[in-house]
């Protein structure tokens, strides 16, 4: 375990872990804590990891930053992926019910804002930056080559791709939402060598997500 290795997965790991942790949790708030909470933990944690290592992120580094044609592009994918997802929700299309799902409402169904705010900065700015290193910049990589550092996006090839993609999967109960995005995102990494696009596109997906879930009460897809 390499310290290229470690940084890309712990903040992955400790947010998998929490996530766990208020999937267990009493919805009763039996351990003293509401465990909607539990997720406002996971931002700071996993944030803090991200702060604390950045330096190490050499594909985030600026010289990396897209240009403003690819920034459209990247817009343009996260877009396409939020109106897949919406869509992609029939029963033959989940696998299992999701652990830990997300309510951000009073018992009598009034919108608690704090959390509401906390959900969607975490999904939008945290989660993206978070799961590409893993899922792509580390996963995808390490499949093609275990010394994944040295391996340039535009040498991924099919297997890695489809591999890595069919993983991300696993991690989602919606199945065939979840393979379209990790291909969107994976294919904007591979052909552009740039993982800023992976993160643009999946945090438009899941800002756009947020909002349409909070203002239709679509709590199922949180």
């Amino acid at each position: 375990m390499t310290r290229d290795t470690l940084v890309r997965t712990l903040p992955f790991a400790a947010f998998m872990l929490l996530l766990m942790l208020r999937g267990a949790a009493p919805a009763d708030g039996g351990w003293g804590i509401d465990p909607r909470w539990i997720y406002g933990l996971s931002v700071v944690v996993v944030s803090g990891m991200l702060v604390a290592w950045w330096t190490d992120y050499g594909e985030l580094a600026r010289q990396n930053m897209p240009d403003a044609p690819e920034s459209l592009l990247a817009v343009a994918v996260g877009l396409l992926v939020f109106v897949l997802w919406i869509h992609l929700d029939a029963p033959w299309m989940l696998l299992g019910e999701p652990t830990a799902t997300f309510r951000p409402l009073t018992p009598e169904g009034a919108l608690i804002w704090p959390l509401v705010i906390v959900r969607w900065i975490g999904a939008t700015l945290m989660v993206p930056v978070m799961e590409e290193l893993f899922w792509r910049s580390f996963l995808m990589r390490w499949i093609e080559r275990p010394a994944f550092v040295t391996v340039d996006p535009h040498q991924v090839g099919a297997r890695a791709l489809v591999v890595s993609t069919f993983v991300f999967v696993l991690a989602h109960p919606m199945w065939l939402a979840a393979a379209a995005a990790g291909l969107a995102y994976a294919l904007l990494y591979i052909r552009s060598g740039k993982l800023w696009l992976s993160v643009i596109a999946h945090a438009v997906t899941n800002g756009a997500l947020g909002v349409w879930v909070v203002l239709g009460s679509q709590w199922q897809f949180w």
